[in-house]
């Protein structure tokens, strides 16, 4: 059973309703849960929240002792909508040519090593999955509708063709409300709402010659989905279609053909049914009014099943981008998110909040603020003070119910390490030299202590810093400002080098350079702010204005105490005056 601790979250509330409601629909059988990801184009942040989501419930029922299958169907044998922006070796002229054909009938870009489109930019998110210990069956729909896995429920959908098309009428008739006019710029909260994914908005099925029919079949000649079904027997299951864009037909027996799919509010319930899902989240588009998730829990009783629970998503942001979505180019992946945070983070970032609050993630400098926060929740855990909520999602961040993440062994701070990358420029020796000075009585021995976090802050040093703000160590004495330095100022100077052998580690720089200020004024170097005069802060910021200028040229850069480590007290003292 899950621990006490963990009894007040979010996903231990979900865990519970899901066993429940699994014993009463299948006793005896494992528990189903289910993702659903298209890989049109990078599978980005905002696609992982509908893996996260069951992933954490389906993880809670494994603790407990249940058996239980999260699905992951990777919908690659939908239709290329369009060419997304930005990615390498792809020419959108070219690619615009397959729009129409399914995912796997697209060519993968240039370079790559993958078969076509979809397998492409489906194995970067099989590997984070991995990376990110996310336990899952994947499904691909190309297979299960290629081999004829689903014929029998086709068919069935046809012969219901009828009532689907009178649910479906239910809310076609309804006319949308009128969207009011915006008096500021959407949110990304918003945005998510208005625009949708793309698959929610497709349409429900053709009304031709042959009636409302909710399949559609791929083109014999193109292979794209332009077509139109003109005719069908319900007895000999013949069907014919015509393609609009290559004017191609033919007359095809449905019993035997595999060459098409259900449209998206028939597929998605039929799944339901199929797999017998218990739990399933969608995103807001699919859960609004009409949508998808709505029609879904009436269309999914033809078919015998029942609609999963299904919590909608909200939306998952990224510090100063707009609204993600894997059509446009620069969309941050959990690829991405990898390569610069630890998978514990990232976890933990999707644990902590219940599925329909949004939250952000931070690829700027805030990143530097959220690993602190990490950091400082680790602590309490460990010495029991976090609060019941707090350590569940720790729990769920740091562990599954097959074990823990690989971690890094001496969790060292992400901004210190970031500071460290900054201005070693990729000299391992001498990353390892200041941060074996950074705790002189438990030194670091070798970067691998410190790994993997300190080449994920290295890779975010390197990959979302601006030039302008990388910091580079002045290679001589500023002679100039030197000389032009009042006694106040070089008495902050002489006190701090004198200060400089005692104080040689991270805590001790850091209550040498607070301190200079306080002393200069007649204060004690440990006295506290409520014991200061206001004035102190504004002589600390001078004094550090002052280092900052003399170091690297600049009027800030990385921590000072982390910046003197990194130089060395022979060059600090060189540059100082000395």
């Amino acid at each position: 059973m899950a621990q006490s601790t963990e009894t007040t979250d979010w996903v231990s509330r979900f865990a519970d309703e899901v066993i429940e409601e699994s014993e009463r629909r299948a006793p005896g059988k494992p528990v189903v849960v289910a993702s659903g990801l298209s890989p049109s184009g990078p599978i980005h942040l905002g696609n992982l929240r509908e893996v996260m989501t069951p992933h954490l419930v389906a993880d809670e029922i494994r603790r407990r002792g249940h058996q239980v299958r999260h699905l992951i169907s990777w919908d690659d044998y939908d239709r290329y909508r369009k060419v997304p922006e930005g990615i390498d070796g792809v020419d959108k002229k070219a690619w615009a040519e397959h729009i129409g054909k399914p995912l796997t009938s697209v060519p993968a870009p240039k370079g790559s090593s993958h078969p076509n489109w979809a397998e492409h930019f489906k194995a970067a998110m099989v590997e984070s999955l991995a990376e990110l210990g996310v336990e899952f069956d994947g499904i691909s729909q190309t297979a299960q509708y290629t081999s004829g896995v689903y014929r029998e429920q086709i068919l069935h959908a046809i012969r219901h063709r009828a009532d689907i098309d009178a649910i479906l009428d239910q809310y076609r008739t309804k006319k949308a409300p009128a969207k009011k006019q915006q008096q500021k710029p959407l949110d990304e909260a918003e945005l998510e709402a208005a625009e949708g994914s793309g698959a929610a908005s497709e349409d429900d099925g053709s009304s031709g010659s042959a009636g409302y029919f909710p399949y559609k079949p791929y083109c014999g000649n193109c292979e794209k989905d332009l077509t139109t079904v003109t005719s069908y027997d319900d007895d000999s299951t013949e069907l014919t279609y015509t393609c609009t864009a290559c004017a191609f037909s033919e007359t095809v027996r449905l019993n035997e053909f595999n060459r098409g799919k259900l449209v998206w509010k028939v597929d998605w319930p039929m799944r339901w049914a199929y797999e017998g899902v218990i739990f399933e989240p969608s995103g807001v588009d699919h859960s609004s009014p009409g949508s998808s998730f709505q029609v879904g829990g009436q269309i999914v009783g033809i078919f015998g099943g029942k609609q999963p629970i299904g919590p909608m998503y909200a939306f998952v942001g990224i510090s100063g981008m707009a609204k993600m979505s894997s059509s446009r180019g620069g969309v941050p992946t959990p690829g991405d998110a990898l390569k610069i945070m630890e998978p514990q983070l990232l976890r933990w970032l999707y644990a902590r909040r219940r599925p329909n609050q949004s939250f952000k993630i931070a690829f700027d400098q805030e990143i530097q603020r959220l690993y602190d926060e990490w950091d400082k929740l680790d602590a309490k855990v460990a010495d029991g003070s976090a609060l019941p909520a707090d350590v569940a999602a720790h729990s769920r961040a740091v562990r599954t119910a097959g074990g823990e993440l690989p971690r890094t062994p001496r969790p060292l701070p992400y901004r210190t390490l970031a500071s460290v990358a900054d201005i070693t420029a990729g000299h391992e020796d001498q990353a390892l030299r200041i941060l074996s000075e950074l705790d002189p009585t438990h030194p670091i021995g070798a970067l691998d202590e410190a790994r993997p976090r300190y080449d994920k802050a290295e890779a975010w040093i390197n990959t979302h810093v601006p030039a302008d703000q990388r910091t580079i160590v002045r290679d001589e004495p500023d002679a100039e400002l030197l000389k032009s330095l009042d006694e106040q100022a070089l008495g902050s100077l002489r006190l701090l080098l004198d200060g400089l052998a005692s104080h040689w580690s991270l805590d001790g720089l850091t209550h040498l350079v607070y301190g200079v200020p306080k002393v200069q004024a007649g204060f004690p170097a440990d006295a506290t702010p409520k014991e200061l005069p206001p004035e102190i802060k504004t002589a600390q910021r001078t004094f550090f204005a002052l280092l900052y200028h003399l170091l690297v040229g600049r009027d800030t850069g990385p921590r000072l105490p982390t910046l003197l480590l990194a130089v060395g007290q022979e060059r600090v003292r060189a540059l100082l005056g000395d």
